[in-house]
């Protein structure tokens, strides 16, 4: 393994480890056992060190993703409902990365391609909710899908929404998320 993945798994390691405070090329460098100035060879700035170690939790999330909706599963509402789930247990369970990754402010996203890595994801949701919801405008409603499952992964790594609806599932949080997005099931 070449220097550059060195950089990156010793930043996706400490990520996962203690967050993103913890994302410096000094910190990252010295954990790599190089000097403070060898990742500059492969990422000139610090951000494109940053949106390397994104990419690579796109890359999961999407592997994720593709395993979940994979070819013959159920309809539209129910892929629909398990790339969902699929995202916040991956928020949950990566909190660092998914902060990382959806911090397209500090990141520098559009020349280093990382819109290549977390459109399609976006794509793929609006394609569902267009199918469940054919008259509406999916973009838009997948995009209000999106901020809620966004707000329901950082709530309940806050412990807030536990707090609030006094659970400890969030199964019945987002059965009524997709409720609110997608509309009631056909035939019910």
């Amino acid at each position: 393994m070449g220097l550059r993945e060195r950089l990156v798994d010793v930043g996706v390691e400490l990520l996962a480890v203690e967050g993103l405070q913890a994302l410096t090329l000094r910190e990252i460098a010295r954990r790599a056992g190089v000097s403070h100035g060898a990742p500059r060879r492969y990422f000139p700035t610090h951000l494109e060190l940053l949106s390397a170690i994104a990419r690579r939790g796109f890359a999961e999330l999407a592997e994720r993703v593709r395993a979940t909706l994979a070819p013959g599963s159920a309809g539209p509402r129910a892929q629909v409902a398990a790339l969902a789930r699929t995202y916040l247990e991956y928020a949950l369970e990566n909190p660092g990365m998914y902060e990382l990754m959806f911090r397209h402010d500090l990141l520098e996203s559009g020349h280093l391609g990382l819109r290549d890595t977390s459109l399609p994801l976006f794509r793929v949701l609006a394609g569902l909710v267009g199918e469940v919801r054919p008259t509406a405008d999916a973009r838009r409603v997948a995009g209000a899908l999106w901020a809620n499952l966004h707000g329901v992964a950082q709530l309940w790594c806050w412990r807030s929404l536990q707090l609030a609806v006094g659970e400890e599932d969030f199964g019945p949080l987002l059965d009524a998320v997709l409720l609110a997005h997608l509309g009631p099931e056909r035939g019910r």
